[in-house]
């Protein structure tokens, strides 16, 4: 007699192997591991990422609001929080919670509608690129070591995006603070991911560098409350 078996379901993984306890947060295997370290790592490549490229110079930039080199947060979709960054001339990445990519890809598309004689093309990149987040004082002491741009305060404060060569490898770095906190997002093609991660990790020993699980501090929304939400018009 055959038996009723449920289906597995299909949990989807970063290319960084999660720290210990591996747990699964929004239908991603992550770490559930939790540091109090004056420095941490995080990875954060379960949230959303959704790439649009436009006329630099359009309407469809002006109604963003966000130029290259800068980045800002906002809520464009109902109660969901986005980070919306000008990763180059005419290239911006909106960062939101895991399992809202539907939400920001319909916001953009529906964002590029709206100047039909402009071209916009949108992209779900979720599962094609890596997330890093480096959370602490030390930790644009950590990247200078990593790449060759002046990180300090002055030169980068918060809100602030740029492209760089990252332990070797091309690499967004954007600068989003975590309350007081110094924080910085490092987003690279996915095949680096796990060398990244670890040359990173390896750099900051001596800045006491530890690994932090993914979860509510990762700054994108109430993890209990994940998933798809309507468009705002």
């Amino acid at each position: 007699m055959s038996e009723n078996v449920p289906a597995a379901v299909p949990v989807a993984r970063s290319p960084i192997e999660p720290a210990p306890p591996e747990v699964v947060v929004a239908g991603w295997a992550v770490s559930g591991r939790r540091s109090d370290a004056p420095l941490t790592i995080t990875d954060c490549t379960p949230l959303a990422k959704v790439t649009l490229r436009a006329p630099p110079d359009g309407a469809l930039a002006g109604d963003l609001g966000v130029p290259f080199g800068r980045a800002r947060r906002s809520t464009p979709v109902a109660d969901l929080d986005v980070l919306l960054v000008g990763r180059g001339p005419g290239e911006w990445l909106a960062l939101g919670p895991p399992d809202a990519a539907a939400s920001l890809v319909d916001w953009l598309e529906h964002a590029v509608s709206r100047r039909p004689h402009e071209f916009g093309t949108v992209v779900d990149v979720t599962h094609s690129r890596a997330l890093l987040r480096l959370t602490g004082a030390r930790a644009a002491d950590l990247l200078a070591r990593e790449c060759a741009v002046d990180l300090s305060d002055p030169a980068c404060p918060d809100g602030t995006a740029l492209r760089s060569d990252v332990s070797g490898v091309a690499a967004d770095v954007v600068r989003d603070d975590r309350g007081a906190a110094p924080s910085h997002l490092i987003h690279c093609e996915w095949s680096v991911g796990r060398y990244l991660f670890e040359s990173l990790l390896d750099g900051g020993a001596e800045f006491g560098v530890d690994v932090d699980g993914f979860g509510d501090q990762d700054g994108f929304g109430n993890q209990d409350g994940l998933g798809n939400r309507p468009v705002t018009a």
